[in-house]
């Protein structure tokens, strides 16, 4: 357990530390909304674009179809669990789409990036194994859950938009029919709201960049080494500057310890995870290999989704609610699935 004392101090402490330092710089009015914009804005479409670069760029084709029982599985369950967290979040919280995408991005989507190596490798050692399940979530999380999010967000957004014009489209109508007779309005060209959506997406680099790094590995494109420091100097900055960022978003809403932020971190550190073990014993996935499984999707929230909340102003006070509880509450999930894992495992005879 001396391990999990040392990732508490060295990895989920200083979340903490850096969110209190965003938190207090907001209260104390150190940053106003144009300066939290901004960071917002390196961290999306910089700092956040490098860091998925980097991550999935140092996968190689081989690591993918190495254990394809694992890949098959953590496709099934990330994209799974990415989508019903959308689902639920729409239907029983009823929030709207844009707002239901953020939800999935932060509920549905564990910090693989940031967490996956500080908190696996000290448990089960640096070995290739621990690489292998880093990269496959990691991809899956970053090159698809993350654009799936995005278009969502887009989706919704544009929804609202069209809304609002139809509604003030409909009050000067009925404003000029009151008087004279308007002349009609000029026809508007009819386009694909789903379309607009993923152009709108695919134009964000925290879209397209991670998309462009799954193709090179998939073709084999190795990116040299010795280019790394020209990424990884901006990319070191992402989580220090999203968790900072997640800090001030915090100070501008109430904190919320309803039912959405509890059921968001029930999802999150013990629903996922527990879906994850089962599918993976059903899969024939066993021993080391499943115990990294279950503690990779038993991470905390991503801090993509916080970031995507904060720039457009949706789900702020839930989403930053959720990562602050739920990462706090990896502190005990964290020994919980390390403990129960491998007791079910044996259990159940697998």
């Amino acid at each position: 357990m001396g391990d999990i004392g040392n990732i508490i101090i060295a990895d989920i402490l200083p979340i903490f530390a850096i969110m209190i330092l965003g938190y207090l710089g907001g209260k104390l009015h150190k940053f106003d909304n144009d300066q939290m914009q901004g960071l917002n804005k390196v961290v999306l479409d910089i700092a956040l674009p490098a860091a998925l670069f980097l991550s999935i760029t140092k996968a190689t084709r081989e690591m993918l179809f190495s254990d394809l029982p694992l890949t098959l599985v953590s496709l099934v369950v990330v994209i799974g669990m990415f989508m019903l967290s959308f689902f639920l979040c729409w239907k029983m919280f009823k929030h709207n789409i844009a707002e239901a995408g953020v939800c999935a991005l932060i509920a549905g989507s564990p910090t693989i990036g940031f967490l996956g190596f500080a908190v696996l490798d000290p448990v089960f050692g640096t070995g290739t194994q621990t690489g292998l399940v880093v990269a496959i979530v990691a991809i899956i999380v970053n090159a698809i859950t993350i654009p799936i999010g995005f278009y969502l967000v887009n989706k919704g957004l544009n929804a609202e938009a069209a809304g609002k014009t139809k509604l003030a489209a409909t009050g000067t109508a009925a404003v000029a029919g009151k008087g004279t007779s308007a002349a009609p309005a000029p026809a508007k060209k009819a386009h694909n709201s789903n379309l607009d959506a993923v152009i709108k997406s695919l134009k964000q680099p925290v879209v397209w960049v991670p998309i462009l790094a799954v193709v090179m590995v998939l073709v084999g494109i190795k990116f040299p080494a010795e280019l790394d420091p020209c990424f990884s100097l901006i990319a070191k900055a992402n989580s220090g500057l999203a968790v900072f960022a997640a800090g001030i978003a915090l100070s501008t809403v109430k904190f919320s310890l309803g039912k959405e932020t509890i059921w968001n971190v029930f999802y999150r550190n013990l629903l996922t995870p527990a879906i994850g073990l089962a599918l993976g014993l059903v899969c024939g996935i066993h021993g080391v290999m499943l115990q990294m499984f279950v503690l990779a999707i038993a991470l905390p929230p991503a801090f993509s989704g916080i970031i995507i909340s904060s720039r457009y102003n949706i789900y702020v006070r839930e989403g930053a609610s959720t990562v602050a509880v739920s990462t706090l509450a990896f502190a005990a999930t964290m020994p919980l699935w390390i403990v129960v894992t491998p007791m079910i495992e044996h259990l159940l005879g697998a």
